[in-house]
Formats: C-alpha cells, sequence, structure tokens
C-alpha cells in the first residue's frame, strides 16, 4: 500500500475536554440488538436445516415406515429417536464449536471450517458409539443426512453471508470502531474500512498520540470526514462521544503494556471491545501465530511455504484439476477451434512467451483471438495503451477479431492454458503469467512473484481483471505468493467461475 499524506481539515469547534458527557450517554445497545437478531436467526436457521436433513435422510431409507435399529448391547432404537438425537446432538456440536459466534457469524471461510468440524467430527462420533454398542444403523440413512445436512448448512451461511454483505454496503448492521495510532497508521486502517463496508467496520473517529486537542480535526478518508479527538489519553472520552463500540489500536508502542491494560480496564465497563492491529499486511491468519514468550503475547509470523509436501500437494491437484476441466471442456474446446478458423486467416492458437517459475520462459497456449500479427502492430497502438503499469490494455482494441471478442469476454480463449499446466509450466491458480517485457520492468519486490508458477487464474482474475491499477495487481500476486493454501485456492477457483459468467473486468 502506497503512502498517501491523509488531507486535514481544521474545523474551528471548542476543546473535546469542554464537552460535559454522561457516561449514561455511552451507548453500544444498537450493536448487541442487530448481534442478538444475526445469533437468533442463525440458530433458528440451523436447526430448521439440521431436523430436514435427518428427516429426508430417514424418508429417503425407509419411506414413512420407522423401523428398528437392532443392538446386542442395548435396547433397539427406533429410527425416529436416533433421529431426534442426531438432530439435537448436530445443534448442539455447531453450539459447541462456536458457529454461532458474532464474530465468526458471516466471516466465510473461519465460519465454514467451525461447521465442517463440527459436522465431521460429530458423525465420527456417532460412528464409534455405533460400532461400540454394536448399533447396526443404516450407512445409507447416516451418509445421506451427513451430506445434506452440511450442504444445506454451508449454503444457508452462504447466503446468510451474501445478505448481511449488502445490508453493510447499504450503511446497516456496522460496527463503529474508533482508531487510536499514528496518522499514518490510523489513515490507512480507515480507508481499507471505508473501502470494504461489507466488513462490517466503519470509522466513526480516530485518536492520534501528539495531537494537541486543541481543536477538532478531520481526516479526509474517501472522501468523508472523520473527526479527530485527540491523542492516546482521550480513548474514553472519545469513545463516549462518538458512541463507538469498538476501538482499534495501531499505537502500541506509544500505550506500551500499561497504557493497553490500563484502557481494557478502563473499557469494560461500558461493554466496548478491544482489537490491536500488529501492523502485519497481506499475511494470512494461519501464518500468525499468537506465543506467549516470557510473559509476553508475541505474534509470531511463520516463513511462506515454496516446496516440500505442500508443494507436491498442490502439483497433484493441479494435475487432476486440469485433466478433469480439459475433458469437461471438449466441446467447447472444438467450437471455438472451428469458430476460429473460420473467422479469420491464422492459427487457432496462439503461443505467448511468458516468464514462469524462476524466470523461466515458456510458451503459453490460447486461442487467436487478434488477427494474425497482431504483435507486429503493438507499437503503433502504445500512445492509447489504457493499462496500468507496465500492462498494456486496450478496451477497443483494433487487432481483436469478432470470435475473439467473445471468447475474450467468457475467458473461452484461456482454456487451453490447461495444457500448460499437464506441461507443469503453469498452476491452475497463481500470480498472473507475465511477458518477458514486464518482468525487465520488474523492481526487487515484484520479482517475489516468480517464487511461484502463474496461473490460469488467480487473486488478479477474481478482483478485477482488467481494471485492477499496476499497484493492487501487484499487491494482489504478492499476497497469493506469500499465503496460498490448497483451501485458499479453491475459494479462487469458485469465485473465478462467478467471475467469468458475469463477465466482470474482462475486454
Amino acid at each position: 500500500m502506497t503512502d498517501v499524506e491523509p488531507k486535514q481539515v481544521t474545523v474551528d469547534v471548542s476543546d473535546l475536554a469542554a464537552f460535559d458527557i454522561d457516561e449514561a450517554a455511552v451507548d453500544t445497545s444498537s450493536r448487541r440488538e442487530w448481534e442478538s437478531a444475526l445469533v437468533r436467526r442463525s440458530w433458528v436457521t440451523d436447526a430448521i436445516v439440521v431436523i430436514a436433513a435427518v428427516a429426508i435422510a430417514q424418508l429417503v431409507r425407509f419411506g414413512t415406515a420407522s423401523p428398528v435399529a437392532e443392538s446386542d448391547s442395548i435396547v433397539d432404537l427406533n429410527y425416529s429417536l436416533i433421529s431426534a438425537i442426531i438432530a439435537l446432538s448436530w445443534i448442539a456440536a455447531l453450539a459447541i464449536y462456536g458457529t454461532h459466534s458474532p464474530r465468526i457469524y458471516g466471516c466465510g471461510p473461519d465460519e465454514y471450517r467451525l461447521i465442517l468440524s463440527a459436522t465431521v467430527r460429530l458423525f465420527g462420533a456417532i460412528a464409534i458409539c455405533a460400532l461400540i454398542f454394536r448399533i447396526e444403523i443404516a450407512r445409507l440413512y447416516v451418509g445421506l443426512a451427513f451430506l445434506i445436512g452440511l450442504t444445506a448448512l454451508l449454503l444457508s451461511r452462504w447466503f446468510a453471508r451474501r445478505a448481511i454483505a449488502r445490508q453493510r454496503e447499504k450503511g446497516e448492521n456496522q460496527t463503529a470502531v474508533l482508531v487510536v495510532g499514528r496518522e499514518s497508521a490510523v489513515f490507512d486502517l480507515a480507508r481499507s474500512f471505508e473501502r470494504y463496508l461489507a466488513s462490517g467496520h466503519r470509522v466513526v473517529g480516530v485518536c492520534i498520540p501528539g495531537h494537541s486537542g486543541a481543536h477538532r480535526d478531520h481526516l479526509d478518508i474517501e472522501g468523508r470526514p472523520v473527526p479527530i479527538f485527540g491523542d492516546e489519553h482521550s480513548v474514553l472520552s472519545a469513545v463516549k462521544f462518538s458512541g463507538a463500540d469498538t476501538v482499534a489500536v495501531t499505537a502500541t508502542e506509544e500505550l506500551g503494556h500499561n497504557g493497553i491494560r490500563k484502557l481494557v480496564w478502563e473499557l469494560d465497563p461500558y461493554d466496548v471491545d478491544l482489537v490491536v492491529s500488529p501492523g502485519v499486511v497481506d499475511v494470512a491468519g494461519p501464518r500468525l501465530v499468537m506465543r506467549p514468550v516470557a510473559g509476553l503475547p508475541l505474534i509470531h509470523v511463520d516463513k511462506p511455504t515454496y516446496r516440500g509436501t505442500k508443494r507436491f500437494g498442490k502439483t497433484i491437484f493441479d494435475v487432476c484439476f486440469a485433466v478433469f476441466a480439459l475433458i469437461l471442456s471438449a466441446p467447447i474446446l472444438l467450437l471455438t477451434a472451428l469458430a476460429v478458423k473460420i473467422d479469420s486467416r491464422g492459427p487457432v492458437l496462439y503461443r505467448s512467451e511468458r516468464v514462469g517459475m524462476g524466470g523461466k520462459t515458456f510458451g503459453m497456449l490460447k486461442f487467436r483471438s487478434m488477427v494474425d500479427g497482431a504483435d507486429q502492430q503493438l507499437d503503433d497502438l502504445m500512445e492509447q495503451n489504457e493499462g496500468a503499469g507496465v500492462l498494456f490494455k486496450m478496451r477497443d482494441d483494433p487487432r481483436v477479431t469478432r470470435v475473439g471478442r467473445i471468447i475474450r469476454k467468457l475467458s473461452i480463449d484461456e482454456l487451453p492454458q490447461f495444457i500448460n499446466v499437464l506441461k507443469r509450466d503453469m498452476s491452475v491458480v497463481g500470480p498472473r503469467p507475465p511477458l518477458r517485457r514486464e518482468v525487465e520492468d520488474y523492481d526487487g519486490e515484484v520479482r517475489r512473484r516468480l517464487l511461484v508458477k502463474p496461473g490460469v487464474t488467480g487473486l488478479w482474475q477474481v478482483s478485477g481483471r482488467s481494471v485492477l491499477s499496476w499497484e493492487e495487481s501487484v499487491r494482489l500476486d504478492l499476497s497469493y505468493v506469500e499465503n496460498w493454501s490448497t483451501v485458499g485456492d479453491l475459494l479462487i477457483i469458485v469465485k473465478t467461475v462467478r467471475a467469468v459468467v458475469a463477465g466482470w473486468g474482462a475486454y
């Protein structure tokens, strides 16, 4: 993220200390109310889903009858009773694993992971109990309940997450945040919250160490003035005045251990949350581990993994997925090849030299979407370049053929890249494959893109594609290089399908 000097607008108002604010005025009930409503909704939805899944499994396996599961060690159990026990245990397991916590509900990967863990472990416990007590439970019944219930739970949470995000983008269900820290750090954090309203955090004020407090200044955050309420000693007064229900601290060095502890005690009577920003950006959660050292809670940042078992697993995934994708898209590949050949003269496939892992060049395959010899016309069009940084992009490129515009819009021109995946030149998910002339203009940190194989898709593909700025494209690629994982790859693939269907950012 680039260093941008925040704009200040000084307003002639009285000192904040002059405000006589009654402590009873601090009201965090608004957030508590909508959080409680979300939690109740999740309980009701989960209960409906679980009961329906178990009932459907019993109905499919046994019809309207309710047979008995035989046991050698205890009394025989009626399947209606078994269904009730499984449903109640399932609902309890979801609660025990904290899937209804306001901090988890609607938050995506962590929420899905907890639901998966609770469900898998519950059915594992059911299998163990059935083995120990020698209960003959129909496998089809258990399997159907598991698959239907888990799928429905994940889908219901996904729809709920989308609904919550839409509400937050409208300014509803927002957490009011007071940010404490240096001006540049406060500005970056507040700007991130402002850009991603779906996260549910809205900055209502800031406190900057060393601020005189003589005037109530404002930071201009994405066109919205955010008041400065004073220095690090004005936090409690600022909370009372702004109605913030969360304090985000980036000024840990100014406050110190005693200051943080004192702030926790001061905020406790008002039911205000305290969060601390470690100042670590673009590092995924699994790489951040809290470990106590000498009585101090230290955040350890694990190094990114580029080799070993994790790399081998990614290779296996790439090969299997590429084979599946090529087989599934075979009819589309044949029709596209025929259309490209009929539409204009030239080869069906276009081989573009790209730079891969370690700086090794390879020929990336694509369906030809431009006229034959389009590369020779590039110099004449450079003045019309709309791309950012070293990228060349042109929304109405005259070299693109009629068929080319269609297959580009639908990203069909990129399907042959799965052949590159099988040749081990590319990965299914990774950074954008760069041209040689782009790599020659890379500075030091951008070259970290070359630590992993380029991908058919990636964070750049699901975050805007051609409409991204050069800096944002680089940031996303480097973030992927540092934090890639198999689960993350699967999520990017799902988002890619949505982006391609919508045609978002492609030209």
